[in-house]
């Protein structure tokens, strides 16, 4: 006896690729990943390559497994992928402490965070009768 197989959760033109506790405050994340919501897979590639921000690398590669995965695990077409969402949580909160003067602490806080990004195959444009 084996449990039941676990429904799958996204639609069929859609793929996913997560990435957990990544080494950046969730705010500091949801800045880079608002910047490809919504983008095509190609663009948001683009965009994320020349972002100075320090985290980008690593979301750039979390949004390339989700295209490796739209390719190779749901037989998507690449050409037609968009982010359909880019959703960032948090995770742990390692904690620190900082000496101060007088002899006494401060607590520093090291926010760690979580990524999902879902890409969605658009639906080909139709032809128009003339």
């Amino acid at each position: 006896m084996s449990k039941p197989k676990h429904p799958r959760g996204l639609a069929d033109s859609e793929a996913q690729a997560i990435a957990h506790n990544i080494r950046v405050s969730p705010r500091k994340l949801n800045l880079v990943a608002g910047l490809i919501r919504g983008a095509k897979a190609q663009d948001a590639i683009a965009t994320l390559t020349f972002s100075k921000r320090r985290i980008a690398q690593t979301v750039k590669k979390t949004l390339e497994s989700a295209i490796a995965n739209a390719e190779n695990n749901h037989q998507l077409d690449v050409d037609r992928l968009v982010v359909s969402r880019a959703e960032v949580g948090r995770a742990i909160v390692m904690k620190r402490f900082h000496a101060r003067g007088r002899g006494k602490s401060s607590r520093v806080e090291k926010w760690f965070s979580h990524l999902k990004i879902v890409v969605a195959e658009q639906e080909a444009p139709k032809a128009e009768a003339a």
